[in-house]
Formats: C-alpha cells, structure tokens, sequence
C-alpha cells in the first residue's frame, strides 16, 4: 500500500502533538514546552475525530508526541481508537518519573506499535545538561530496558547540533548497543529554544552522512534522517547507478531495505518532506506542514485535516518543487530532495528558499 500513496492527497506519516506540556526544559525544543497542559488541548472526541480523519486519508502512521505525551491520561484511549482503525501508531514519553514500567506496559496493552526515546549524547552529563534535568539520561536508558522487556519495538531520537558534532561516534556506538529497531536522526532547525544554538555546518553534515550511511550497511536497525532531506542526495552520489533516475531508484530501495524483517513501522519508499508525505499537527489543532515550520494551513475544529492537507495553498507549494529557489531550485535532485523547508524558513524567512546547509553546488541548468 505504501507505494501506492500519492502525496498530494495522503501523508504517509501524521504526527499529532498531544501536548505541549513537559517537566524537561531541552535547549534544542521546537515547542518551548512548560510542565502544565493547555486547557485549549484536543479533547478525547476531538482526538478521536481526528484520527478518523487521517484513517480516511488512508494515512498508514500516526505519532502521539508532546511535550510529554504521558502527560496526556487518555493517550490509552487514543491508541486504542487509532488501532481500532488500522492505523500504526507510536508515541514518543519524554524521560521524567512518568515514564514507569507499568504506564509502558499500559501503552503496550493498549496496541502501540513503536515506542520512542529521545538521546542526544554518550555521556549522562552532556545529556542531561542539553536536556536541562539530571537524571534523565539515566530514565532514558532505565526506560529503554522496560521497553525491550515489555516486547515493544524501541526507537532512538537523536538531535544532531554543533554542541554534539564531536560526540557522534560515541553516540553511533551507544545506539548500537541499545537492541532498537529504529533511529531517528534530527538536524537541529534553529526555531523555539533551538534557536540559540549552533547548528552544523554544511560540511559537517556531509561528515555525519557518510558516517550514518557506513553504519546502515551493517545495521541491523532503520536510520531514518529529519530535517537533512539532502541525504538522498548523499546516497545517490555514492551509488554505482549510472544515471540519476536510476540512482533514485536505487536510494529508495536502501532506504526500505529492512522494512520487511524488522520493525512494523519503516521508511517510506517515497521522498517525503514537509507537506509533502508529512503533516503535523499542534495540540489546539493547528496543521503545519512540519513541527519544525511554524506555518499553519488551518485548524481542524473549523475545517477537516483532509481539505487542509489536500487543498490548501501552503500545503500544495510544499509539493511543487518547481517553486523553489536558489541552489534548490536549481538542483537536479530537487524532486527527491528538496531541501529542508523548515530551515529555509528559521534562518533565511522564505520556506521557498535554499537550504543553507546543503553543501551540494548544481549544475547549471
């Protein structure tokens, strides 16, 4: 089913911040959280609505993330309603004392498909320091051997900055050791309290792609990277293919490679980018084209996920990379690529605009 979607009129993944409430205070949060809920939150029916929504977009995944979903006592109750409607779910709890064996066995028995956690260095100070809670690189790894004991599939999220450039040899080898099935590689986009740190530069993520590309050849776990879209760029380069659309080709097959003996969520076969595959949606009901892009398109208490995600006018120039400009616009691998929309937007205010992080120079066209 998954390569059949059309991205014009399905994302392949819906994330749905439950919440916005948590007790961690972490420098690189897109959402500037705080440890209270907002009484303007989806309730329970709304929830539900919204999941029935997405189902009827024929959408294969939903991620309940926060903030701290935990901190959300029905989050049982939205699984379950997702589950009842086929849909593949996951959750992302941060690392605070709510994360317990038991409410983790509650998701598991509710159907959860995926469980993630998030880790940022190799070392519990450098950890708990960017996520501004001692302690937590401790519950994250308490959290990682309930969640392997309890059955459930365990995924790592990892935020990727100039704060941890240095320490991502260590981190690849404590990942390793973790027995997950996927990990999820995020570059910083300098927005919320992200926006005073340092990101990468274009060079040190090429450094980083080859290091991630060594590592999924061997892996037994899916990689999967965030906010550097021009990774398939990367793996195209490197392929032996012998021509571009071949190359694509063959950068899709890496990519999925594992779907089939490994995790019950994988990878889409296709290129997806904000708006494009993706849609995301905040805790009062606003749809972006991405967490990272604070866009909205509109909000599904007054007009269906459905129509916003099809119809709208954001929506549909993140899925004509005919619009793009600079260097992205140029670029030969724009249709598989397309750069990172969300940091076109935080550091040059055009979400049209090149990626700044791309070191790649296009041929003229």
């Amino acid at each position: 089913m998954h390569t059949k979607l059309d991205f014009n009129l399905t994302p392949f993944l819906t994330i749905w911040e439950v919440t916005r409430a948590c007790a961690l205070s972490c420098k690189h949060c897109r959402a500037e959280a705080m440890d209270q809920r907002d009484p303007r939150e989806l309730n329970l029916e709304e929830g539900k609505k919204l999941l029935n929504d997405i189902a009827a977009m024929q959408t294969p995944i939903v991620i309940f993330t926060g903030g701290d979903s935990l901190q959300r006592d029905d989050l049982e109750d939205l699984i379950a309603h997702g589950k009842s409607l086929h849909l593949k779910t996951g959750a992302i709890p941060a690392a605070t004392p709510r994360l317990t064996r038991e409410r983790l066995a509650s998701l598991g028995r509710a159907g959860i498909d995926q469980l993630a956690l998030s880790l940022d260095a190799s070392t519990a100070a450098a950890h708990d320091r960017l996520r501004g809670v001692e302690g937590s690189f401790e519950k994250t790894m308490q959290g990682a051997r309930w969640i392997r004991e309890l059955g459930i599939p365990l995924q790592i999220n990892t935020t990727i900055g100039a704060w941890n450039f240095a320490d991502v040899d260590a981190l690849v080898a404590l990942v390793d050791s973790l027995g997950i099935v996927f990990w999820e590689v995020f570059f910083l986009v300098p927005t919320g309290r992200g926006s005073e740190l340092q990101g990468c530069a274009a060079e040190q993520y090429e450094e980083i792609f080859g290091k991630l590309y060594e590592l999924s050849l061997r892996a037994p776990f899916i990689i999967k990277i965030t906010e550097a879209p021009h990774y398939r760029r990367y793996i195209m380069q490197h392929s032996e293919a012998a021509t571009l659309a071949a190359a694509a080709q063959d950068a899709n097959r890496f990519m999925t490679k594992q779907n089939a003996r490994g995790p019950r969520m994988g990878l889409s076969p296709l290129p997806v980018n904000a708006g494009k595959g993706f849609c995301f949606v905040d805790r009062i009901g606003d749809v972006y084209p991405s967490g990272f892009l604070p866009l909205s398109a509109g909000n599904v208490r007054n007009e269906s996920i459905v129509s916003l995600y099809r119809s709208s006018p954001l929506f549909k120039e993140m899925r004509s990379p005919n619009l793009l400009k600079g260097r992205c616009g140029r670029c030969e691998y724009r249709d598989v690529c397309g750069g990172s929309r969300s940091r076109a937007y935080a550091v040059l205010g055009d979400y049209l605009g090149e990626d700044p992080c791309c070191i790649y120079q296009p041929a003229d066209q």
